[in-house]
């Protein structure tokens, strides 16, 4: 009973303090509870940073060994690169986290780069199915790669003075170290904001992995996605539903009785809802939608109804945004990295 209060409260304080939103909204919300956000509580469950001395130690070495070159399929001129393996993850790193992040935040985005290289190396000897002759592309399709020339393009001189030599530091002083499950290289999955704590693999993606558990990640409160919404009228959102389920029996009068919760993930992100009786999963719900994540909920004003998100992505294993947080609260990248990839090791290869 303890516990069903302290969520009704956290629901209700987390619905306050949502960005935009007209109090006035409350007054007729859809009767669906939203997943609750980590409390204070919840954060003494993360152990305390470590001291200086124990974020040296030497780290386990292992028989893998790195290979010299890879091939990086250029999604933008179509043709196979090949260049230096920890050369490649500079533009990983720059690409697909701030550069204004704590250089710990950075080192752990180094780690998980290096490890999903190698991991699709492994995977993928003679290339993908969706690009034959290289592991991995540049686009999310993997993980994003820029060119040194393209990051001075998009940026400014001042940028490059002010953080490329950051970006090195990342993957330089990181170098060779991959994460590991009992022997073998993992799929370091990673996502910009879990919305308080991050999901089982398999509430995702239909496969338990066991280093892929739901954990808390209690420091997002800077990240610009946290919280968002989608504004749209009763009809259009009953029209996007019917464009893909068929009629349904929903109008701006019974939206509250026809809509249901069906089931939340232990990540607090929906897993289904009902909708007149048709389930739907809470990722056809973003794809219909474009939703931020599966955390959302309904508030309904008049003839207008606004689907309110929190955290932003799949949800699964390091949350950047929590990364930056735990990296600003005074954690090590390999903290960082433990704490989101259950029961891992860092090591380094041959």
């Amino acid at each position: 009973m303890l516990n069903r209060l302290i969520y009704a409260l956290v629901v209700f304080m987390m619905l306050l303090t949502i960005p935009n939103m007209s109090l006035s909204f409350l007054e007729h919300k859809i009767n669906m509870p939203s997943a609750a956000e980590i409390t204070d509580e919840e954060k003494s469950d993360i152990k305390e940073p470590v001291n200086e001395v124990e974020v040296h130690e030497e780290l386990k070495k292992t028989n893998i060994e790195v290979p010299e070159l890879v091939k990086v399929y250029n999604l933008k001129t179509n043709e196979v690169m090949v260049m230096e393996f920890e050369d490649y993850l500079k533009g990983v790193v720059a690409s697909e986290m701030p550069a204004e992040f704590n250089i710990e935040a950075l080192k752990a985005q180094g780690v998980t780069a290096r490890t999903y290289l190698l991991y699709r190396f492994k995977k993928y000897p003679n290339g993908q199915p969706e690009h034959l002759d290289a592991p991995v592309c540049t686009g999310t399709h993997c993980q994003v790669w820029t060119s040194k020339e393209d990051l001075m393009a998009s940026h400014n001189e001042v940028w490059y003075e002010n953080y490329w030599g950051k970006i090195e530091e990342a993957v330089n002083s990181t170098k060779g170290q991959i994460l590991t499950y009992e022997g073998k290289v993992i799929e370091p999955l990673f996502h910009s904001t879990s919305g308080g704590r991050t999901e089982n693999s398999e509430d995702v993606f239909s496969t338990a992995v066991p280093y892929l558990r739901s954990v808390e990640s209690p420091y997002e409160a800077e990240a610009p996605k946290l919280h968002a919404s989608v504004k749209l009228t009763v009809d259009e959102f009953i029209s996007k539903l019917e464009s893909v389920y068929g009629e349904l029996n929903i109008s701006n009068d019974n939206l509250d009785d026809k809509i249901k919760l069906g089931e939340v993930s232990e990540g607090g992100k929906i897993k289904y809802i009902t909708v007149d009786g048709t389930e739907i999963t809470g990722r056809e719900m973003r794809s219909i939608f474009n939703l931020n994540s599966t955390n959302f909920n309904f508030i309904q004003k008049g003839n207008e109804i606004e689907i309110v998100t929190t955290g932003y992505g799949h949800g699964v294993g390091m949350s950047q945004w929590g990364a930056e947080g735990m990296a600003d609260e005074g954690y090590n990248y390999k903290e960082i990295l433990k704490h989101y990839f259950t029961d891992v090791d860092i090591v380094s290869m041959k």
